[in-house]
């Protein structure tokens, strides 16, 4: 073996706790200056623990470690994700909403690692689907996904309501 070649360093995949929220929020900070969506950033330790970790989760997430996974590693990457529902096969889903790998672990199979398991938990908890959304300028991203197997659907569009515009729809009737 070539001295200056060195293998990726060993991780682990976990399911997220309590003294890994500091992590995922800086990773999530991450990713929204790779969206360029840092202005839009409200994440905070404490507004993300209550939704991973609270009395009625409304989410959950897996994160990566570089190491034995016994806490004392690097959380390099995490996939925070809910379930949703499918009307048409009467079956929940499993919706990634984000994924994100640290530049320098990429390459590492760190994020092929985190969507097989994202699959066999939707095959184990009955789902009859397994989406997520890709921005259409991650060509890197469109590519590996589809190399996975995954369809990228070109005829839907994403539809999103915050803000003003969720206050003055959501707001009592008078």
């Amino acid at each position: 073996m070539n001295p200056s070649t060195s293998a990726p360093p060993p991780f682990t995949l976990r399911s997220a706790e309590l003294r890994d929220v500091g992590a995922i929020v800086q990773l999530i900070r991450d990713l929204a200056e790779f969206e360029g969506l840092t202005p839009m950033l409200q994440v905070t330790p404490e507004k993300l623990r209550p939704q991973l970790f609270g009395e009625r989760p409304a989410a959950e997430a897996l994160v990566a470690e570089l190491g034995d996974g016994k806490g004392h590693g690097e959380v390099v990457a995490f996939a925070l994700f809910f379930t949703n529902f499918s009307t048409f096969l009467a079956q929940p889903g499993l919706y990634l909403e984000d994924l994100y790998v640290k530049p320098e672990q990429r390459g590492s199979g760190i994020g092929k690692a985190l969507l097989t398991r994202l699959a066999a938990l939707a095959v184990e908890r009955g789902c009859g689907r397994f989406e997520w959304s890709v921005l259409d300028w991650n060509e890197g991203a469109i590519r590996f996904y589809q190399g996975m197997g995954a369809s990228v659907l070109p005829d839907w569009r994403i539809c999103r309501m915050t803000g003003d515009a969720l206050q003055a729809l959501g707001a009592p009737a008078r």
